[in-house]
């Protein structure tokens, strides 16, 4: 297996899902891949459709993660069509965040390039090219990376160790069973064990072993379709499932020569399932083919009324695909999904009127999703929203790929993919700028959602350092809201261009566009956290300038402006940005308070804004003569920078220049390696403890044990507070003044203060802020 170096950086849990159901037989087939690993760095399991090569390269990859100090990942490629994706889809699954690159090779291959970890690449084969370019880059550029990747065929690149994956075993025609042949053979232990949890109390016996082994011969030992047989037991006997079936498989004998037998063969099982099934479910199995991922009973019973189901028939239609293992409920979830398999031969149903009307249904039930998260960003929900619609990515993903490929559809793909501006912003803005640009490519003509779509493009080229192509796409923005007389997307244009000239350096110009676009904003009676984090940039600017007083006003304003909503988002940025205020003025009590007061509100929402709280809090404590403190400060920086792309302080020179004098500064105060030491403490450090040292509940680093002590503290202090004290945290946490408080509970404002005062000292925190961070993660 790989070896681990003497000096392993801190390990990563990595991405691997873990295993709901027993792993059934592959002993050595398991431990020929892992050998097959340990000699080569690029090892591809192929065979046919439901021959188990996922479920064998997962468990593989769990028992050998140990090897690898940055964890082993799954990139989950089956709901991906483009093939431009697949680099999107690896940063993903690694977790890294953004980037100041709008290319994703490059991100990957400058973050691997020192890391020793594992991918797995799941379904490679509908984007054999665009794997195998990005697996030959990732190979050379990180010496220490492999990849275990599964493909109906092999990715052809240098060194890849190709390990077809058989089918399960099984008992030869008309060879003799014996007592241990049910545990001898794979395909019957796999069958035994599925079907006792379908039927609970079946085993295989003298009585009905022959009968399973040819079962598991007709099924030509394929997991997939042993599972779907068992299930049937439910309502066959295994002498009627395997009737059925052979009657099936004789219907199938004209298929294409060019079909291997083994494909024929799961699609016979599957076609099989599918005229089991009745004929509302018949319906449903290929109406419900359109979700990428899974979905819940709303947005199935909402789109399957565009096939004239009822909400009714969709429940009842649903318990039955569950029934039929068609379909799998989610644990501890009220969602459901289908395999990859099943969901495209449902797919294969549909007709291409029917089809297209569905794809319609199900891109304007996600928009309709999207409308109104958008409409509810601005209050105390943001959290539960980025939660919702990551689980929802895949089937947003579905509906833009259907507006931008269907004739006359890219004006609504580009209206939603402008309304996700705060999922993108606070998820991955390459995506956002992904689809974003495929939208305005296709639609050039003058309409509202060009203007909305360009601001946001904007923003974020900004965001990424890519001034060039930002102030173009906004000075677009802004005439042709001017055109439409449109002062909110005026606001927008005007905000983002301020933003742009700030980030070059263009201090005084940027002052005039911030302060022009809250001119525009009033006009149009906006109040949002847009309008919000204008105010606060433009703060910043006049602070730059040389005035942080009025910059703490104007955040403070803010703020306020948050708090009565619930907002936290832009409030953060708002805390962050009065932090740097003090620094300005050389207040460093007020940046540490600040700074993890922004920090405590960004943990969940904005991890870009993470690193910029932690950053902060190194210059200060390196400033306050804190030097190891600031070097491990500045060392957990960098593991947060470096997911972003290398892209640390946003490219912002002029900070950059602050941050390396101030590193500099500790540098010399402990001696360049006792500096180095402590600042890979804190690079090694796992990311609560990570946290809990930023925010001061941990004074050392010397394990996670410290991070739980600090959180079972808090817990107690939890315990002490009493039922009003809980009534007051939970208004607090909502946004609500100490007056507001008051007259929601009907006590004095005194009374209110007082809840107030007392739950500060019992959790040990210094701030309202803090208070609505604990209670919302309590609450979660």
């Amino acid at each position: 297996m790989a070896t681990v170096a003497t000096q392993a950086p801190r390990r990563e849990t990595g991405g691997i899902p873990a295993e709901v159901t027993s792993f059934v037989g592959r002993r050595q087939a398991s431990a020929d891949v892992k050998r097959a690993l340990s000699e080569s760095r690029l090892v591809t399991l192929t065979g046919v459709g439901g021959v188990g090569k996922t479920r064998l390269a997962l468990h593989v990859a769990q028992s050998v993660s140990r090897a690898f100090p940055h964890g082993a990942w799954m990139v989950e490629l089956a709901k991906l069509d483009d093939p431009s994706l697949v680099g999107n889809a690896v940063v993903t699954a690694l977790r890294l965040t953004d980037s100041i690159t709008d290319d994703p090779e490059t991100v990957l291959t400058n973050y691997l390039e020192n890391k020793r970890l594992l991918l797995v690449l799941d379904n490679c084969e509908h984007l054999l090219d665009s794997c195998a370019r990005l697996t030959h880059s990732m190979l050379v550029a990180a010496p220490n990376v492999r990849v275990l990747a599964t493909s109906r065929e092999p990715l052809n690149i240098s060194g890849e160790h190709i390990w077809p994956v058989p089918p399960l075993s099984v008992p030869t025609a008309g060879a003799s069973l014996t007592e241990e042949s049910p545990h001898r053979y794979e395909a019957l232990q796999l069958f035994e064990q599925r079907a006792s949890a379908a039927v609970p109390g079946f085993t295989i016996s003298p009585a009905n072993e022959e009968t399973v082994a040819r079962l598991c011969q007709q099924l030509e030992g394929l997991p997939l379709a042993i599972e779907l047989a068992a299930v049937r037991l439910r309502a066959l006997s295994v002498e009627e499932i395997l009737e059925r079936l052979e009657d099936r498989y004789r219907l199938l004998t004209g298929g294409g020569r060019e079909a291997p037998p083994r494909h024929q063969s799961l699609r016979a099982a599957i076609e099989w399932s599918f005229d089991l099934c009745s004929e509302l479910e018949r319906t449903l199995w290929a109406t419900l083919s359109v979700f990428a991922g899974d979905f819940d009973m709303e947005a199935a019973q909402v789109v399957c009324a565009v096939a004239g189901l009822a909400p009714d028939d969709v429940f009842n239609g649903m318990v039955g695909l569950v029934e039929k293992s068609v379909m799998s409920r989610k644990a501890g979830h009220a969602r459901y999904q289908m395999l990859e398999t099943i969901r495209q031969f449902g797919r294969e149903q549909l007709n291409p009127i029917d089809e297209r009307a569905i794809r319609e249904g199900h891109r304007d039930y996600y928009l309709r999703l999207v409308e109104e998260a958008e409409a509810d960003w601005f209050g105390p929900h943001q959290m539960d929203l980025l939660r919702r619609f990551a689980v929802e990515q895949p089937n947003i993903f579905a509906a833009l790929e259907f507006c931008l490929t269907e004739a006359g559809e890219a004006r609504t793909g580009m209206r939603l993919a402008y309304l996700l501006w705060w999922y993108w912003f606070g998820v991955s803005i390459r995506d956002g700028r992904y689809w974003l640009g495929r939208a305005l490519a296709l639609d050039q003509q003058p309409s509202n959602e060009r203007a909305q779509a360009l601001w946001v493009d904007g923003w974020f080229s900004s965001s990424q350092g890519n001034y060039k192509h930002a102030l173009p796409v906004l000075h677009e923005c802004r005439d042709l809201a001017r055109e439409l007389g449109d002062e909110l997307t005026l606001g927008h244009a005007m905000q983002f261009i301020g933003l742009a000239k700030w980030f070059e350096g263009r201090l005084p110009e940027a002052v005039t566009a911030h302060e022009e676009a809250l001119v525009h904003y009033r006009a149009a009676g906006a109040v949002n956290s847009l309008t919000a984090l204008a105010m606060i940039d433009l703060g910043m600017t006049v602070a730059m300038l040389g005035d942080p007083q009025r910059d703490v006003a104007l955040c403070e304003q803010a703020i306020a402006m948050c708090q009565e909503r619930g907002e936290r988002w832009a409030q953060s940025w708002g805390l962050w940005h009065i932090a740097f205020a003090r620094w300005l003025l050389g207040d460093l009590a007020q940046v540490n308070t600040y700074a993890r007061s922004a920090l405590e509100l960004k943990r969940h929402l904005d991890h870009v804004g993470v690193a910029w709280c932690v950053e902060l809090l190194a210059w200060s404590a390196a400033a306050s003569g804190q030097a190891e403190h600031a070097a491990v400060l500045f060392g957990i920086a960098e593991t947060l920078w470096e997911p972003i792309g290398g892209g640390r302080l946003s490219g912002w020179q002029g900070l950059i220049d602050w941050s390396d004098e101030r590193r500099e500064q500790a540098r010399k105060s402990l001696g360049a390696q006792a500096f180095q030491a402590a600042f890979d403490r804190g690079r090694g450090l796992a990311i609560d403890v990570a946290f809990a040292y930023a925010l001061g509940e941990s004074p050392t680093v010397a394990g996670a044990e410290e991070s739980f002590e600090g959180r079972a503290s808090t817990r107690q202090a939890d315990e002490q507070l009493t039922r009003r004290e809980r009534e007051v945290a939970e208004l607090v946490a909502n946004g609500l003044s100490n007056k507001d408080v008051a007259a929601t509970l009907v006590i004095s404002q005194r009374t209110a203060e007082c809840h107030v005062d007392h739950i500060l000292r019992k959790l040990g925190f210094t701030s309202r802020t803090q208070v609505a961070a604990w209670f919302i993660e309590q609450r979660n």
